[in-house]
């Protein structure tokens, strides 16, 4: 299923996408698409059988707005230099652990969303991620577990940098991770069951219509399953949080001097296999 939530800011509808791309409203069914939704197998249960029976009502979003597929998230992880292709071009040794880092749950908007370029920032980039959205509560996953079996479904995202706060402000990265409308999301939350190999997707990046990202989710250094375990490991993961699991190359602070960072007016268009499109037009905050 194609889960997504539409309507203005704070009272968005909960909606489905079906098969021939018409909206149907999930309200009369669910209160939101949320952590509580996923971990409920009977309520998904309902909705699949209520869209497999067609009883469910069309929803006239026509100019509406798409937020993010995901209310009431709880936490954002996030894993650095996870792609083979974007720890070349940073001219970064490949890590030997996943790298982890937070955003914080209320950098997350709509996919098509502005996106706020913060006071002071030359060095705002881009990044489209494969977004995992946790239907199951994980902790301390062990070998002869699957991580994949404790995942909900999948999602777009784009992890939007502040290289200069992330990497010459001292500290951590989370200066540079966490401003306002860092993480849009969406459109949909495309359930676990229709991506059959999360590692064989394509993520592809336009920036004012320039392809700048063009990679597949094979060149991850861990691969979903793998990020997923190891995680769980050093915190518990419930339903409704997210991890975004890197990004390929293409971005900004790879590219050669002087570096194409994003200025207000700038579009940014994010795509991955399967899971839909993202359109942001970046302003000065």
């Amino acid at each position: 299923m194609k889960l997504l939530r539409v309507g203005p800011l704070g009272a968005e509808r909960p909606a489905l996408l079906d098969a021939d791309g018409t909206l149907r409203d999930l309200s009369a069914l669910v209160g939101d698409i949320d952590g509580k939704l996923l971990a409920d197998g009977e309520a998904l249960a309902r909705v699949r059988a209520a869209a497999a029976a067609g009883g469910l009502p069309a929803l006239d979003a026509a100019g509406a707005r798409t937020g993010a597929p995901l209310a009431g998230i709880g936490k954002v992880v996030c894993i650095g230099l996870n792609y083979h292709d974007h720890a070349t071009e940073t001219g970064a040794t490949p890590p030997a652990e996943p790298v982890v880092f937070f955003k914080a749950a209320d950098t997350v908007v709509g996919p098509e969303d502005q996106v706020r370029v913060p006071r002071g920032s030359l060095k705002t980039d881009w990044e489209v991620e494969l977004a995992v959205v946790i239907g199951r509560t994980a902790r301390y996953l062990s070998d002869d577990e699957d991580p994949l079996s404790y995942v909900a479904g999948y999602a777009v995202a784009n992890d939007v940098s502040e290289r200069a706060f992330q990497n010459e402000r001292g500290g951590t990265w989370d200066k540079g991770k966490n401003c306002e409308t860092f993480n849009p999301l969406g459109p949909w939350l495309v359930t676990a069951d229709e991506v059959s190999d999360p590692q064989a997707l394509g993520l592809r990046t336009w920036v004012n219509g320039e392809l700048k990202q063009d990679g597949n989710t094979a060149d991850q250094i861990f691969g979903v399953a793998e990020v997923i375990r190891y995680v769980s490991q050093f915190m518990v993961l419930y339903p409704g949080d997210i991890i975004n699991t890197g990004t390929p190359a293409g971005v900004a602070l790879g590219q050669p001097e002087p570096k194409p960072f994003l200025r207000g007016g700038d579009v940014v268009e994010l795509e991955i296999e399967g899971l839909g499109r993202q359109r942001q037009e970046f302003v000065q905050a």
